[in-house]
């Protein structure tokens, strides 16, 4: 199989970013979280790089440590709507009949519903944090996994290896892990690279809602937030930390336009 440049661009986006997440205290110039009423609101310059916010920390440092914050709830975030979105969508186009029709209408219920409308009414009645963010996630994005899910299952259960399987007496479970999840994962793993996207971008939003992660804490969402009142005379506290959600997230995105271009999956 021939690699997309338009995944290569994206893994290398994302490699760097992980990186940048991982060596966060080496690469850091500065303490994130140190005031310094001397350099309050100083520009981009050599002892600061992208200048510095409205109490004088160094925002640099401050976006370098939030590519922890943005890969922890990025990569954690998707992990419990992948899980419940296969588990229900294998198990309702593998057996049909009254599960898919159970599955299908619980579907119906959320899909009318833009998705950060219910993420955003969620995380209001169970108050602000990354961990309500989460739950929130696990009960509204597990539609996308299992309507996909669901369509390959649907085409899985009646190939030959699935009626062979059967016809051997292996148990529904042994052939649902066996052979419908492996063969069903291709326009999943695409979806959920556009998924890690989303969920960054929303928490983001979250944090400069007020509703995520709460201040001081180095999150993209809370800087924008916090220089906002000083978008015309202090552009780099918002600027920067905009920059890098838009570079993080244009590299999942490649990562799954990529993927897709290689399997051929229409998206």
């Amino acid at each position: 199989m021939k690699l997309s440049p338009m995944f290569v661009t994206g893994v290398v986006l994302v490699l760097v970013w992980g990186l940048v997440a991982a060596a966060a205290p080496l690469l850091a110039t500065h303490d994130p979280f140190a005031i310094d009423f001397a350099a309050i609101l100083q520009p981009p310059g050599a002892d600061h790089w992208f200048g510095t916010d409205n109490v004088g920390r160094d925002t640099y440092s401050r976006v370098v440590y939030g590519a922890r914050l943005a890969l922890y709830i990025g990569l954690l975030g998707v992990v419990a709507p992948l899980v419940i979105g296969m588990t229900i969508g294998l198990t309702a186009g593998y057996f049909g009949g009254w599960v898919d029709t159970l599955a299908m209408r619980l579907v119906d219920i959320t899909v009318p519903f833009p998705f950060f409308v219910l993420v955003l009414s969620i995380v209001a009645v169970l108050g602000p944090g990354i961990e309500n963010y989460f739950i929130a996630l696990a009960l509204v994005g597990w539609v996308g996994y299992a309507r996909l899910a669901r369509a390959e299952a649907l085409v899985l259960r009646q190939s030959e290896f699935v009626l062979a399987a059967r016809t051997m007496g292996f148990s529904h479970g042994y052939i649902l892990l066996r052979h419908v999840l492996p063969n069903a994962l291709s326009p999943v793993v695409v979806y959920l690279m556009t998924d890690v996207t989303l969920v960054i971008l929303f928490g983001a939003a979250l944090g400069f809602l007020g509703m995520g992660v709460s201040p001081p804490a180095a999150e993209w969402g809370v800087m924008i937030a916090e220089g906002q009142t000083y978008i015309s005379t202090a552009w780099w506290i918002s600027f920067f930390p905009g920059l890098a959600m838009v570079l993080i997230g244009v590299g999942f995105a490649l990562i799954g336009d990529g993927l897709a271009r290689m399997l051929r999956i229409e998206r």
